[in-house]
């Protein structure tokens, strides 16, 4: 792991992610650009003192250095967003798998060059958008692939907080002060919860952006970052969507939700009651669908941990893209071709569609007026 040092929230949900599943154990990290922290860190976790780096350069030299059947097989990568960058880069080469957390990076040049990276040393690479490995939005995805819901004419997502609506920044708190710097976090709510709203909405609809108009804000006196932004969407094919994210809706806690309207159904689903998607009909009953159940999508069971009744949570989602993504790697390492379900976990090339997304409404929001939104990232 790289970053995740003391105090960090972020680091220590990847690593019960990774862990979760018993497919793996933490056994290096660089987890702070302190040394001292960086040792303090790794001692709570248990490592061995000459597995704790004091740099991410110095954790990719020595490990690339070990035997093959000592170093580590893959890196987690929970760090401000500007580092995402360089300490992939300083992997990838080496030819380590990488799990990152979102965004990819803050500049596309750096997302388009690491989606490159990726494809020459042909290594595994996931990106934690931890919301669509909810069994239910996957179950969405089904039922907008299966043609349950027609065809979509309109989308809805929003993604509401309102822990920055007051300038936390100034208190000495830690997330706070590296969120709302836009050397660190290169795009303040876009980034950090719209890139969020926007992966769902192309997840489940399987729609591509093609225009957007953004109306971006900073309310908080003296910050320096986007902490609200309202879009209009056009996508590919005539479809038309409505993205909000805010950090100062005051009240909320993280009000993820998406509606789906097709010309024959409707979908609806929330973060905050994540068990439950609501599909909709003109002419019957309101369905309810919930996981455990036998009837449900194969990529909806396979995300399914629980008893049917039983609440699944943030930390399985993210499980679940982290189980994946080692289930690819082992199999690449085996000689055997994965399995298709293993398969289903956001990737490079998702990470910089992403980026592209934060830059064009960013973009948009400057301009004040709708700018190209298509994207096709490089890379197999």
């Amino acid at each position: 792991m790289v970053g995740g040092g003391p105090g960090a929230f972020i680091g220590a949900v990847h690593h019960r992610a990774a862990t979760l599943d018993g497919m793996a154990t933490l056994v290096a990290g660089a987890f702070s650009s302190n040394a001292a922290k960086s040792r303090e860190q790794g001692a709570a976790y248990g490592l061995a003192p000459e597995r704790s780096y004091a740099s991410f350069d110095e954790m990719a030299q020595r490990e690339a250095a070990l035997p093959e059947n000592e170093r580590i097989d893959f890196v987690s990568i929970v760090t401000p967003n500007h580092l995402h960058f360089p300490v992939a880069k300083a992997f990838i080469e080496r030819g380590f798998h990488v799990v990152c957390d979102k965004p990819l990076t803050t500049t596309l040049e750096d997302a388009e060059e690491l989606c490159r990276l990726v494809k020459a040393h042909d290594v595994v690479f996931a990106l934690t958008h931890p919301y669509t490995a909810y069994p239910m939005v996957r179950q969405a995805r089904a039922q907008v692939q299966d043609g349950a819901l027609g065809t979509v004419r309109k989308v809805i997502v929003e993604y509401s907080q309102g822990w920055l609506s007051t300038p936390l920044e100034q208190t000495g708190n830690k997330q706070a002060d590296w969120r709302t710097d836009p050397a660190r976090a290169g795009a303040g709510a876009i980034g950090d919860i719209g890139t969020h709203a926007e992966h769902l909405a192309r997840f489940i609809t399987g729609l591509e952006m093609e225009q957007l108009l953004a109306d971006v804000r900073s309310f908080v006196p003296g910050r320096r970052i986007d902490d609200d932004a309202n879009m209009l969407v056009r996508y590919k094919g005539g479809a038309k969507g409505v993205l909000f994210c805010s950090q100062i809706s005051v009240g909320e806690e993280n009000r993820l939700a998406i509606r789906v309207y097709g010309t024959t159904a409707s979908l609806e689903w929330h973060q905050e009651d994540p068990n439950f998607l609501t599909v909709r009909h003109p002419d019957g009953p309101t369905e309810t669908w919930k996981p455990g159940h036998a009837f449900l999508s194969a990529a909806a069971q396979r995300g399914t941990r629980l008893p049917a009744g039983h609440p699944e949570g943030l930390h399985e989602a993210f499980a679940n893209i982290y189980s994946n993504a080692m289930r690819v790697m082992h199999a690449r390492q085996a000689g055997e071709t994965p399995d298709p379900l293993d398969l289903d976990f956001p990737t490079v090339r998702d990470g910089a569609a992403g980026v592209h997304f934060i830059q064009a409404a960013l973009r948009s929001g400057r301009e004040g007026d709708w700018v190209d939104a298509s994207y096709v990232a490089p890379g197999a």
